[in-house]
């Protein structure tokens, strides 16, 4: 099977204290965006990757895809104010009908093993998204009061990639577009048009790098990924 990713890179540096974009911070002497874009360049699953970024990035962006050898970047083309608008953006670049991935620059640690099945169940179903149960107690709390202590078991952290069939999430896109609606994240407003979307159980590692604290935790995983080789 096969399938194109977009990949939403426009980020920022705020919650790491940084002025740049937190794609462009080294990890290991390679900038985190590039660690995510080697997972799809060396999956023959993957036929194309589309690049969502901030137009002053562009330069530093297509210096890295060159130093780095990156062939599968099919366009670079600039987001929206909004991730949602990014990620139609680029969408839009997709002609044909096909499966699409939609991941987020700052995981740089999915494995291939659940990238291949989230195609195949988005092939079969329409939607289907990375998720990992819920570990901790989840309160309802409300003006620092506990309402109610969630069923756990029920509860699943969603990660990216999420996976759908080209055509459903475009016409998602568009008519969340249409209504001036935001969904928390893709999956959202493919259930929002009645579509259905399936979880495909991940693991704790594809976490999404936001603090300086999330860089020790990558740092370790690709230091034990070096010892494992």
């Amino acid at each position: 099977m096969e399938y194109h990713v977009v990949i939403p890179a426009a980020g920022t540096g705020k919650r790491m204290g940084m002025e740049k974009n937190k794609l462009l911070v080294y990890i290991d002497e390679i900038p985190v965006l590039v660690h995510t874009l080697k997972i799809f360049e060396k999956d023959n699953w993957c036929k194309s990757i589309t690049l969502v970024i901030h137009k002053q990035d562009r330069k530093e962006i297509r210096d890295l895809v060159e130093q780095f050898q990156l062939r599968k970047i099919a366009a670079m083309v600039e987001g929206g104010s909004e991730r949602q608008q990014s990620v139609y953006k680029g969408l839009q670049q997709l002609q044909s009908e096909c499966i699409v991935l939609i991941h987020d620059g700052a995981r740089p640690f999915v494995k291939q093993k659940y990238l291949h099945q989230l195609v195949e169940k988005a092939n079969h179903y329409g939607g289907a998204v990375l998720a990992v149960p819920v570990k901790d107690t989840i309160k309802k709390v409300r003006n620092r009061i506990v309402e109610e202590t969630i069923d756990r078991s029920t509860l699943w952290s969603i990660q990216t990639p999420q996976a759908f069939q080209l055509h459903l999430i475009m016409n998602a896109h568009k008519k969340a577009e249409e209504d001036g609606y935001i969904g928390t994240d893709d999956a959202s407003l493919l259930e929002r048009f009645g579509g259905k979307v399936v979880v495909v159980e991940g693991d704790y590692e594809n976490f999404k790098i936001t603090t300086p604290e999330d860089l020790i935790f990558a740092n370790a995983i690709i230091q034990r990924q070096k010892g494992n080789e």
